[in-house]
């Protein structure tokens, strides 16, 4: 069985996109094992002579390069990804490089009905940037829309049509993910380009 780590893109206690992983945890524990890793202790990136990078980002990072596949989850504030989200990417690929060929599920929650969309398309930008190198699923928008209606007192997403659509794309991110481990011929010289990708020419 695969395992994927699921990141909870807010820092935010109470939040619709944690209850999505949670809902997708708990709906396809008989497909993967799926486990939630938080940002919110995550301190806002900074850059520093000696390359610090803090012990919580270097075990995300431990933890993504043991998983199977990622999958992400971004609310959307003022058409972008959270700051949080930001600030945890950047540390993630500070001397460090977990994300290099990993396949990455994009999911997103808001409370509008866009569900998300043009954040989930800056991230999948932030993805495909050298520093990280991550193997984004395409095609695979999953955007829930008017999220605090969304679930049930059971923690249930309410909408069939919601569920069948989130249950396809979960499938194609299995398959997704087995192709992939396929396609790595050229992970050393990623993995290798994205530490050789330089920061110091801001």
């Amino acid at each position: 069985m695969n395992k994927f780590i699921a990141i909870v893109g807010s820092n935010s206690n109470k939040s619709t996109n944690r209850e999505l992983l949670q809902y997708m945890q708990k709906h396809f524990q008989n497909q993967a094992e799926i486990e939630l890793v938080e940002i919110k202790g995550l301190p806002i990136f900074k850059k520093s002579a000696d390359r610090f990078v803090p012990q919580a980002a270097k075990d995300i990072a431990t933890k993504i390069e043991a998983a199977d596949g990622v999958i992400i989850a971004t609310p959307e504030y003022d058409h972008s990804i959270t700051a949080a989200l930001t600030s945890a990417l950047a540390w993630l690929s500070y001397g460090i490089h977990p994300f290099v060929d990993k396949p990455v599920m994009i999911t997103g929650a808001s409370y509008g009905s866009l569900g998300s969309s043009r954040a989930q398309s800056q991230l999948r930008q932030i993805l495909d940037s050298p520093e990280l190198k991550a193997r984004i699923m395409p095609s695979s928008e999953f955007l829930l829309g008017h999220s605090l209606q969304a679930f049930d007192e059971n923690e249930n997403l309410k909408d069939a049509n919601e569920v069948k659509q989130l249950d396809g794309l979960f499938k194609d991110f299995l398959q997704f993910v087995n192709i992939s481990k396929q396609l790595n011929n050229a992970n050393a010289v990623n993995k290798q380009k994205a530490e050789q990708f330089s920061w110091d020419k801001d």
